[in-house]
């Protein structure tokens, strides 16, 4: 079965920067799509960004201009660049992919934690 780990998250101040990475145990042009999700305690888990198999990107407008979502086709990992970060975004960040062979199905990793404080 596909499995994804995430990785790179940790405690940063206001205005900082971090770096998420994903890395899936296939070759990452099997997915159709692939994504970073957010989720607070007690609240629904929110699209953060997503790409797709031919490297179409999008962005939740909350972090558009401030994060970017891109691969490394040889490592078989998607990344988030996450720059001038801001207390609301502290959250587990989970990466997701949806497999091309099975549209129906999906994987998830077992989340980073991104807290932004001072």
């Amino acid at each position: 079965q596909v499995q994804l780990v995430e990785s790179g998250g940790g405690l940063v101040q206001p205005g900082g920067s971090l770096r998420l990475s994903c890395t899936a145990s296939e070759n990452i042009f099997s997915f159709n799509r692939m994504g970073w999700y957010r989720q607070v305690p007690g609240a629904q888990r929110e699209l953060v960004a997503t790409i797709t198999r031919s490297g179409s990107s999008d962005y939740a407008d909350s972090v558009k201009g401030r994060f970017t979502v891109f691969r490394d086709i040889t490592k078989n990992t998607m990344y988030l660049q996450m720059n001038s970060l801001k207390p609301e975004d502290t959250a587990v960040y989970y990466c997701n992919a949806l497999p091309g062979s099975d549209p129906t199905s999906n994987y998830w990793g077992q989340g980073t934690q991104v807290t932004v404080s001072s």
